[in-house]
């Protein structure tokens, strides 16, 4: 009985009213601003609840800050991974647009050196591309990309810009097989430049070497003599540089003496091939030459 009637007391008990306790909170603000205005007493309580509120409020604002130092982390990192990337990629294609470069400044040089060589030949010429090597053993035949609808017949001298490189030995509408001269089937009449001795390059098998097998032990021939081409045999015109004679021990007892010549030509490092004509009678394509053959048979109907 004693709890119940404390607690009806306290219900109804009656405290001083919310406009009492404002007015109170009031007058107390007033009188605290006027001493703080009128007396610097309060410094010191305000430094020390300052300690606390500073502290609250970076506390407060201590997650909001980190997280957007995350987010600008985050944004940074991600757009230098981007750049980097961009970069990359940039510096490949750079790179490789530089090898692309001197790939075609190699291919100019070795363009203006078969230019300059034709103007030196006088004979009619067309400028033909390596398109593959037969790997068969002991044969050295090319293939290049120009054939009998450019003209190519068999038979046709072939060089680069240092010597003779071999001959057509099979012309197709697209393509034709060249023959090197380092071709054990092949052979070339060449002449010492130096006294015009006449003899003949055999090929040996190999890209750096040719054999002249019928020189006699008595021959006047020199290692580093110069051989071209003589003319006969009516393949290659007089005048072309074929190979220079390799250093050999002169024969005392034998009839003919064992000699050797590197070629002139580049043979394995060529991409573009010289094709030759002997006369100076522009060479028709196959087209006009079908036309040409046509027009007479019509001439002679009418």
């Amino acid at each position: 009985m004693l709890a119940e009637g404390n607690a009806i007391k306290l219900l109804f008990a009656t405290g001083p009213s919310i406009n009492t306790r404002l007015l109170v909170a009031v007058i107390a603000s007033v009188a605290l601003l006027a001493t703080d205005h009128r007396s610097p007493k309060l410094d010191v309580v305000r430094a020390t609840l300052s300690v606390f509120t500073d502290s609250l409020k970076y506390l407060v604002d201590l997650p909001s800050v980190f997280i957007n130092h995350a987010s600008d982390a985050a944004s940074s990192y991600s757009t230098l991974k981007k750049e980097n990337e961009t970069l990359r990629e940039e510096q490949l294609i750079n790179k490789t647009r530089l090898l692309k470069f001197d790939s075609l400044e190699k291919e100019n040089i070795r363009l203006r050196a078969l230019l300059e060589n034709s103007f030196k030949l006088g004979e009619q010429v067309l400028i033909a591309e390596l398109v593959s090597i037969n790997m068969a053993p002991y044969e050295h035949i090319v293939v290049v990309n120009k054939g009998t609808r450019f003209g190519v017949h068999p038979q046709q001298p072939v060089l680069d810009a240092n010597g003779v490189v071999g001959q057509v030995f099979r012309a197709l509408p697209f393509t034709a097989e060249i023959m090197l001269i380092t071709d054990p089937s092949h052979a070339i009449p060449v002449q010492v430049n130096r006294n015009g001795l006449l003899t003949i390059a055999v090929g040996s098998g190999q890209l750096n070497r040719l054999n002249l097998p019928y020189l006699p032990a008595n021959a006047d021939i020199k290692p580093g003599d110069l051989l071209i081409t003589s003319g006969l045999g009516g393949t290659f015109p007089a005048g072309y540089p074929v190979a220079v004679v390799d250093d050999f021990n002169p024969a005392d007892s034998k009839s003919f003496i064992n000699v050797s010549a590197t070629p002139k030509a580049m043979l394995d490092r060529n991409r573009e091939l010289l094709i030759v004509w002997g006369n100076k009678a522009p060479v028709q394509l196959l087209k006009n030459q079908t036309t040409d053959s046509k027009e007479p048979e019509g001439e002679a109907h009418e």
